[in-house]
């Protein structure tokens, strides 16, 4: 049992630095008087008890006491002469805190670490507590927002702690709010409080910064290891070659991924590697993406001084970065022939060395490749090392194209909504059989991911829960996808310099936008501002099926 003697300062008010007070654990035998006799001996020498804290257990009394420093000639050793005075005492130390101070502090510093901004009020509106995160996002100080009321910190940001004040229900809401150092968006959530006996006494706000909202949506949508059951498809082909990687996921040999583009293929590796049991890490590659002088210091790394801006103490490869996990090769087809001899020395004897050095370094490393070329023919060729060809193609996976496998597109297409559903904060939607209908007659030459661009732009631009076949824009028909209001002659002879920029303008912006799944990733690709590509939109007038862009909204054409 404890039992504060004295009330101490708030939680939020107290400073963490010492008061020059002075602080003694005593242990007792448990009786009866005995805080009375400590408060009695403290009166006698004329010294003032600040706190006193009292814990009984197993026939013993803790007592923590704070004892005000006056500016008499009274230390420490005075006062273990008072206290040896005391009956049944069995000792006595002197303490930095007393126990309530390590938990304010413990309770401080958990607070001050949370990811969301707390703050509270009391019924009134006067703020009692608010940790850092509240106060970055507010753009106030500490030392100044506690004991002001709600609407002097920031009127427009805290409308919604006044209305759960004023109508004692939760409220929660999106909100902007302006600070000296820019512009702070957040997602707030204000809840009455009441006390043991139901009566209201307040309020608390919390908030969450919309970037870290944001993240955590991706974090959830994107799992964090990809297996073979989150694989999609019902066709005895896919049935079948999920059985046969499991059966290959636990080895340690190469595997090479073959398939069209957009097939999945990255995500295979992924499966592979989070089956084989493997405690390193999954190391993804694209060899097409790096530049070729990058691509060996990439891959082995090096060390220092083998090259002119190398770092000092050298830099280690993906090769040892994915020790005891697997290293995924991508569009290996375009890999040049000088990285194509390590790799194979690699493979064959689990070594290799970093550019500039002598050491041999042992390699643990799965070695997964993918392409979507035909490597055979590039080795007939002479463009692909034969010697590599036969080490990597142990053991082949090749997943088949999505015009193959067309059952499998209603399960592609409710998972991909459920997805998007969830990252655009969209209520469920579904898809119409003519819309469904659409998709089957498509070719896909861009598989799994063309379908994925096709369903995250449907469920992006449709207000309706059921999509439509008119809300599918498929790359197969350009001109019913995003068309201008009215056509264009082709010819330039006669026309004036500025119908045709803005002519070029306006296909260029139909062609950003027929390869992106949203405005924003458009504007993006364009490096333009999302105003900016809302604002030409609306002067071309550009259309996506039956939808008309706006500066402020989407809304359909007239018919």
């Amino acid at each position: 049992m404890k039992a504060p003697i004295s009330i101490r300062e708030n939680l939020t008010s107290r400073s963490d630095e010492e008061t020059g007070n002075l602080k003694f654990k005593l242990l007792f035998e448990d009786r009866i008087g005995i805080v009375f006799d400590i408060a009695r001996l403290m009166t006698e020498q004329g010294l003032n008890i600040v706190s006193m804290e009292v814990e009984q257990k197993n026939g013993y009394a803790k007592i923590s006491v704070e004892i005000e420093k006056t500016n008499r000639n009274f230390d420490k050793n005075a006062l273990f002469s008072l206290f040896s005075t005391l009956p049944k005492l069995e000792s006595q130390s002197e303490l930095r805190r007393l126990p309530q101070e390590k938990r304010d502090k413990w309770f401080r510093t958990l607070f001050d670490g949370m990811s969301e901004g707390v703050l509270s009020v009391d019924s009134t509106g006067i703020i009692n507590t608010a940790n850092k995160v509240a106060c970055r996002l507010l753009g106030m100080v500490h030392e100044n927002i506690i004991g002001t009321h709600v609407k002097e910190t920031s009127p427009k940001s805290n409308n919604i702690l006044m209305e759960c004040l004023e109508k004692r229900v939760s409220v929660s809401r999106r909100k902007s709010v302006v600070t000296s150092t820019g512009r702070v968006e957040f997602y707030g959530s204000a809840k009455p409080i009441n006390d043991s006996q139901g009566n209201f006494v307040g309020a608390v706000l919390l908030m969450k910064d919309l970037r870290e909202v944001k993240a955590m949506v991706d974090a959830v949508s994107t799992p964090l290891e990809f297996t073979f059951d989150d694989f999609i498809g019902q066709r005895p082909s896919i049935k079948n070659l999920i059985a046969f990687a499991r059966k290959i996921a636990e080895t340690s040999t190469t595997v090479s991924i073959t398939g069209e583009s957009g097939t999945g293929k990255e995500l295979f590796a992924k499966a592979l590697h989070f089956e084989s049991g493997r405690t390193g890490p999954f190391i993804p590659i694209n060899c097409a993406a790096l530049p070729e002088p990058l691509i060996e210091s990439e891959l082995f790394g090096y060390v220092d001084g083998a090259f002119t801006g190398a770092k000092k103490k050298g830099k280690p490869g993906l090769f040892e970065a994915a020790q005891n996990g697997t290293i995924f090769l991508d569009e290996i087809g375009d890999m040049p022939p000088g990285p194509q001899a390590k790799i194979l020395r690699v493979l064959q004897e689990g070594l290799m060395r970093r550019i500039g050095g002598f050491e041999e370094i042992p390699v643990n490393a799965r070695v997964i490749t993918a392409t979507n070329k035909d490597l055979k023919e590039m080795v007939d060729r002479g463009e692909f090392r034969e010697d590599l060809f036969y080490r990597i193609n142990v053991l082949t996976i090749q997943i088949p194209p999505l015009r193959e496998r067309f059952t499998d597109i209603p399960l592609l297409v409710d998972k991909f909504l459920q997805q998007f559903n969830l990252k655009l904060d969209k209520a469920a939607q579904t898809i119409s059989p003519d819309a469904l209908q659409k998709l089957y007659t498509h070719n896909w030459s861009g598989n799994v991911r063309e379908l994925q661009n096709v369903i995250e732009r449907a469920a992006l631009l449709s207000d309706s829960s059921e999509i439509s076949a008119s809300a599918i824009c498929l790359s197969s028909e350009p001109q019913k996808k995003c068309k201008r209001g009215c056509s264009a002659p082709a010819e330039i002879e006669g026309r004036p310099l500025k119908d045709l920029i803005a002519n070029y303008e306006s296909a260029i912006l139909i062609e950003a936008l027929n390869s992106t799944s949203s405005i924003r990733k458009a504007a993006k690709k364009l490096n333009i501002s999302h105003t900016a590509l809302l604002k030409k939109i609306e002067k071309y007038q550009i259309q996506c099926g039956n939808k008309s862009y706006h500066r402020n909204k989407i809304e359909p054409l007239a018919q």
